[in-house]
This record gives C-alpha cells, sequence and structure tokens, in this order.
C-alpha cells in the first residue's frame, strides 16, 4: 500500500470530516422547515440548557470556531430566538427569548427523527459505541 492509501484509509481527520458532513446534510435537511441550521440547533440548546459562558467559552465548548459562533450568534439574534444579558465578568452571554424557547421545543421532535434515523441504520453498529469512539477522538485531539 502507498503512503496515499494508507492515509486515504487510516486517517482519522479525514474520515471525521467526511462523516461529519454527510451526517450534517441529515440533520439540516431535517431542521430546515424551521429555516435552522445545525450550528444554530447545538447553540440554542446549549443556551437553552442554561450555559450562561462566555462567547469564548461556548464556542470551545460547542467545538466551534469563536468566529463562527459569533456569526450564528447574530442570526439567532436577527431572528428574535437569543437576546445578550448582562453578567458577571466579562464576554458577553445569551439567553433564550420566548421565540427562541419555541424554535427549540419545535427543532427537537425533527431533530430526533433524523437521530431515530440514523441509529436505525446503524444495523450492526452500536449506536452508543460509536458515540464512545467519537468522544475518545475528541479527547485525543482536544489540545492539552
Amino acid at each position: 500500500m502507498t503512503d496515499l492509501e494508507a492515509i486515504g484509509k487510516t486517517c482519522f481527520a479525514l474520515h471525521a470530516r467526511m462523516t461529519a458532513r454527510l451526517l450534517s446534510r441529515t440533520y439540516e435537511a431535517a431542521l430546515r422547515p424551521l429555516g435552522l441550521k445545525l450550528p444554530q440547533f447545538g447553540i440554542l440548546g446549549a443556551i437553552g440548557h442554561g450555559t450562561t459562558a462566555s462567547e469564548t467559552v461556548l464556542a470551545d465548548r460547542l467545538g466551534l470556531e469563536r468566529t463562527t459562533l459569533v456569526r450564528n450568534l447574530k442570526v439567532l439574534a436577527e431572528n428574535g430566538w437569543i437576546e445578550p444579558v448582562t453578567g458577571d465578568g466579562r464576554g458577553l452571554r445569551h439567553r433564550l427569548t420566548p421565540a427562541g424557547q419555541a424554535i427549540l421545543e419545535a427543532a427537537i421532535p425533527l431533530w430526533q427523527k433524523a437521530q431515530d434515523r440514523l441509529e436505525a441504520k446503524l444495523k450492526d453498529t452500536d449506536a452508543e459505541e460509536a458515540r464512545k469512539a467519537m468522544r475518545a477522538l475528541r479527547n485525543a485531539a482536544y489540545p492539552s
């Protein structure tokens, strides 16, 4: 096997990116009727779950570049789904508006249908083992 063949077959980053793109398409299609993108759904979920972290900390927790987070926060704010809140220390924080809570509640069943379809297609692969492997790769790649 040439080095290029080995890379194509073994590179975690290559396989993760291909998998992420396909998974994103599946979830994006499910959320499309609400005009919601997958990163926005994740951000709404984190904020709705009570995350009161600064934008920098929130970006880190979600595995997003800060600029990507800020761009998505702007869209969420323009749609009236989040609003800034003052807090202790530096860094802007956000909370869901009633409209944001409503869109999140409407999105969850759509996300669940996509999730169920994907898990059903795994067949002989245990879904929790797949998630465990992905968490292990994230932990291995997380800067120390």
